[in-house]
């Protein structure tokens, strides 16, 4: 049954309903606005490639995920939804990471036509061999020109050194020899175990009628409520990397890097909500513009504008990273290392951390004005048990000893690898 939860604090609200075959359904009403946005999403990425069908474990190649959101899109008859979508005014696409796929659009009319139309194709899968050969041609193309980025590459290094066999250590878009060994019947399965209602999420925002989304969504999703796949991540190797080191040349003006350190993993519900809050307000005091450590290496040249930190939690896994352009890479983690380890010796200034904390709290706030960032962040919070629209009031129990204690346990010399991009050709490992 439809339920209204009200968040006075953010001036939010939110109908949930979980449909007897186990679909998860919210929708956030936005009163006047003529923008109106769907978001419908499948707990299955590109690492979901080991799971349970029929008492067997089965295991995929690399890129199953994404080839199988490329060609949701064809409709038996030879139709394009994606061009339907775009003829009725709907902007549309889908992406696929390492731990969801998921399918949107956004229009001012025919919301509810274009849903229907959303809903059909996602659960109505249609595949042929010759689909399936012709798209792994086009999709060998988008993969060779990818791995010619170095941003692209910086990152899997990365990944590499902090992993030695978890599944995100590969690209989601697979290998061109990884995808050669798709054929439809694999992708049937794949669709039969992950696109089932009980493993999806569907958001929708705008000024809607949230008993017509769900009637839509109950009179076209499959009746059936299985449960959530098994899928098994392997093992992601303890605290410390599987490397320290990757180095690659290509041709980039500027050396690039990206540094990081394993988290924790595991978690679910509030508990993942607060970790994750905690790690990101850690980084803000750390690094974040405007922080001591941030000035000093800005007016130092070590850094510049492209100098950023992440917090990632995915596929059993979980990371902290940082990185940029640098021409000293090493003395960047180094700076670092050695601010972390004064914040933990001397303790995070009250004052400093109220700030970011408030910055933090500003930044959620102002997220709500995009109809992007509610369905993505309602889409992962359904799939991890938490709500999303409680994070201002974990982020305010947050304190500077939290981020002290965060920083004191992950921000540590053993436990951070690095992977550099520098100006040549060739490709080494460390």
């Amino acid at each position: 049954m439809l339920k209204l939860f009200e968040y006075g604090k953010i001036g939010e609200c939110a109908w949930r309903d979980e449909l007897p075959n186990g679909l998860r359904l919210c929708v956030v009403p936005k009163p006047g606005y003529r923008k109106k946005m769907a978001f419908f999403a499948a707990n299955y990425g590109g690492a979901d490639r080991k799971f349970m069908l029929s008492e067997d474990w089965i295991e995929t190649p690399a890129g199953v995920a994404h080839f199988l959101e490329h060609k949701m899109f064809d409709v038996e008859g030879g139709e394009n939804a994606l061009t339907t979508l775009s003829s009725r005014g709907a902007s549309a696409n889908a992406f696929t990471a390492s731990n969801m796929t998921a399918y949107h659009f956004e229009c001012t009319d025919m919301f509810y036509e274009n849903l229907e139309l959303l809903l059909k194709f996602v659960s109505t899968p249609y595949f042929t061999k010759d689909s399936v050969e012709k798209e792994q041609g086009i999709i060998s193309q988008e993969i060779k020109m990818v791995e010619d980025e170095p941003d692209y590459a910086v990152y899997y290094g990365l990944i590499r050194n902090l992993y030695d066999s978890n599944p995100v250590r590969d690209p989601v878009a697979g290998s061109v020899e990884s995808i050669r060994l798709i054929d439809p019947d694999l992708l049937y399965n794949c669709h039969r175990v992950f696109y089932t209602p009980s493993n999806m999420v569907l958001v929708a925002v705008g000024d809607i009628d949230p008993v017509k989304i769900r009637d839509l969504a109950f009179k076209i999703l499959p009746e059936y409520n299985l449960p959530p796949a098994r899928r098994d991540y392997g093992d992601a190797g303890g605290e410390y990397p599987n490397q320290l080191h990757f180095e690659k040349e290509m041709e980039v003006g500027a050396p690039i890097f990206l540094a990081g350190a394993k988290t924790k993993a595991g978690l679910s519900g509030d508990d993942m909500l607060r970790f994750e809050l905690t790690a990101s307000l850690a980084l803000s005091v750390l690094m974040g513009r405007g922080s001591p450590l941030y000035n000093r290496m800005y007016s130092e040249g070590l850094v510049n504008d492209t100098f950023y930190y992440d917090f990632e939690s995915t596929a059993g896994v979980s990371f902290l990273s940082f990185g940029g352009e640098s021409q000293n890479p090493e003395q960047v983690c180094l700076r670092v290392l050695d601010e972390a380890e004064r914040l933990v010796t001397s303790g995070v200034e009250q004052k400093f951390f109220a700030r970011r904390q408030r910055s933090a709290y500003g930044h959620e706030i102002r997220g709500l004005n995009s109809f992007d960032n509610i369905c993505y962040n309602v889409t992962v919070a359904g799939f991890n048990r938490y709500d999303y629209f409680k994070t201002v009031d974990v982020l305010e129990s947050i304190t500077a000893e939290d981020v002290r204690r965060f920083l004191a346990k992950y921000l540590r010399p053993e436990l951070l690898a690095i992977s550099t991009v520098r100006c040549a050709r060739g490709e080494k490992d460390v």
